[in-house]
C-alpha cells in the first residue's frame, strides 16, 4: 500500500483554546491552506488521519479525514506521522521508501516519526511531547519550517504564510480582472475558476499577492489588499479587507484586517474584526466589534487553560470558537477568547467566555443543549451542510467536556 500522513495533536495542540474543542489543530486554517492541506502538498501524500483528543472522534467535516484511534492505524503501510503545529516550507527528498524509522526535526525541534510499513508506531509519550520524548538511536531528518506554539500564533504569522503559500503554488501568475476593477501594485493575482471582481473594486498588491480561490466573488466598493487569500464561493460584500484568509462559504463585509475566518462564517455587516481568528459557523451581529490594541500600547494577555498568559503581542483582537454568535453592536475588548458554541448578547462580553455560554454577564448560563444542537442544523442546512450523526456526538461531547462535565 501507498504511504500516508498522520497528523497528530500533541499536549500543546489540545491546548489551543477555544479552537481545538470542537476539531484537531491539523484543520485549522493558516495562510491559504489549513495547517492538513499544506502538510499534505509538501509531502506529497494524503493524510490518513488525525490522531487527537479522544471527545473529537466524531469529526466529520467534508473533504477532511477523520480523528483515529492508534491502536487502529494499519500496520501494513508506510507512515508519517506529523505534529499537527508543523509547518515544513519544502521537502528535500520523500521519508517514505528508506526501510528505517526516523525522526522528523522541523527548525530544529522534533516533531514527527517515519514508521515503515511493520514496525513499530512511535509511542504514546512520543505524541504526547515529541521534544521530550524522541529517541537519541534512531536516524533524523531535518527539515526548513516552522512549530506553531499557541493559537494566537495562527493570527500574527498568517499573512506572512498566505504569501509564501501564494508563491510555492502558482510562483508570480497574474491572471486578468474586468474593466473598471483597479489593480496596484505588481505581485502575483490568481483567480480562480469562475471566481469574480466586480468593477469598482480595488485589488491592492503592494505589500502582497491575492488569491480569489474557485467561485469567490469581490464586490464594488470593495477594497482587498494583499497578502490575502478568499476561499471558495466566499463573498466579500463590501469595505476594506487586509491581510486576511478567509476559508469557503464566508459572506465577509466591513474593515477586516490580520484575520483569518476558518469557514462557512457570516460578518455581513459593518464593524471591524482585526488580528483575530475567527472558526466555522461564526455569525457576528451588525457592528460587531473588537479592539486589537490596548490604550497603553501594551501587550496583549489572553486566557488559556493553564491561566492567563501575556502574548508579547501589542496587536491582538479577539479568538473566537466554532459556532460562535454575536449580537448586533457587540463590543470586544482586546484579547478576548469566547468559547465554542456560545451565543453572545449584552454590549460587552468578558476577555474570556466559557464554551457553549448563553447570554453575557450574571446573567449568563449554560447553552443548553438540545437548543443548540438545533440551531447548529439549522444554520448548517442554510449552506446545505448536514449536521451528520459523527458530527452530533463530537458536539455533544464537546458540550459535555467545555461545560465540566465530561
Amino acid at each position: 500500500m501507498s504511504a500516508a500522513l498522520v497528523l497528530f495533536d500533541d499536549r500543546t495542540a489540545r491546548d489551543w483554546m477555544p479552537l481545538a474543542l470542537t476539531r484537531p489543530a491539523g484543520e485549522l486554517r493558516f495562510g491559504a491552506s489549513t495547517l492538513r492541506e499544506r502538510a499534505e502538498r509538501v509531502f506529497g501524500l494524503p493524510c490518513l488521519g488525525h490522531l487527537a483528543a479522544p471527545h473529537l472522534r466524531g469529526f466529520d467535516e467534508p473533504g477532511a479525514p477523520p480523528v483515529l484511534e492508534r491502536e487502529a492505524l494499519p500496520a501494513d503501510r508506510d507512515l508519517v506521522f506529523l505534529s499537527s503545529r508543523a509547518v515544513v516550507d519544502r521537502l528535500p527528498r520523500a521519508l517514505h521508501g528508506s526501510g528505517r524509522p526516523t525522526i522528523v526535526r522541523v527548525a530544529g525541534e522534533p516533531c514527527g516519526w517515519f514508521a515503515p510499513a511493520g514496525a513499530p508506531r512511535p509511542p504514546a509519550a512520543f505524541l504526547d511531547e515529541p521534544a521530550r520524548h524522541a529517541p537519541d538511536d534512531l536516524p533524523t531528518e531535518s527539515l526548513d519550517g516552522e512549530i506553531l506554539e499557541r493559537p494566537w500564533h495562527l493570527i500574527t504569522g498568517n499573512a506572512k504564510r498566505v504569501a509564501a503559500d501564494i508563491v510555492a503554488q502558482f510562483g508570480d501568475r497574474r491572471d486578468s480582472v474586468a474593466a473598471g476593477v483597479h489593480v496596484l501594485g505588481d505581485a502575483p493575482l490568481v483567480i480562480g475558476e469562475g471566481a469574480e471582481v466586480e468593477p469598482g473594486a480595488v485589488i491592492d498588491l503592494r505589500e502582497g499577492p491575492v488569491w480569489l480561490d474557485a467561485g469567490a466573488r469581490v464586490a464594488a466598493f470593495t477594497r482587498l489588499a494583499g497578502p490575502a487569500y478568499i476561499g471558495p464561493a466566499s463573498l466579500v460584500l463590501g469595505g476594506h479587507l487586509a491581510a486576511v484568509s478567509i476559508g469557503p462559504r464566508c459572506k465577509i463585509r466591513g474593515e477586516v484586517a490580520d484575520t483569518v475566518v476558518l469557514g462557512y462564517s457570516n460578518k455581513a455587516h459593518d464593524g471591524f474584526i482585526g488580528h483575530a481568528y475567527l472558526g466555522c459557523w461564526v455569525n457576528l451581529g451588525a457592528m460587531t466589534t473588537n479592539s486589537d490594541l490596548k490604550n497603553n500600547y501594551g501587550s496583549v494577555r489572553v486566557w488559556t487553560p493553564s491561566g492567563e498568559m501575556d502574548t508579547g503581542e501589542v496587536k491582538l483582537g479577539c479568538l473566537l470558537g466554532d459556532h460562535v454568535k454575536t449580537a448586533i453592536g457587540t463590543f470586544l475588548t482586546t484579547g478576548t477568547l469566547i468559547g465554542a458554541g456560545s451565543n453572545i448578547f449584552g454590549a460587552s462580553p468578558p476577555k474570556y467566555v466559557p464554551p457553549f455560554t448563553w447570554g453575557t454577564g450574571k446573567d449568563a448560563g449554560a447553552y443548553a443543549l438540545e437548543k443548540f444542537l438545533q440551531t447548529a442544523e439549522i444554520v448548517m442546512a442554510r449552506r446545505d451542510v448536514k449536521l451528520t450523526d459523527g458530527q452530533r456526538a463530537l458536539l455533544r461531547a464537546a458540550w459535555h467536556h467545555g461545560r465540566g462535565d465530561g
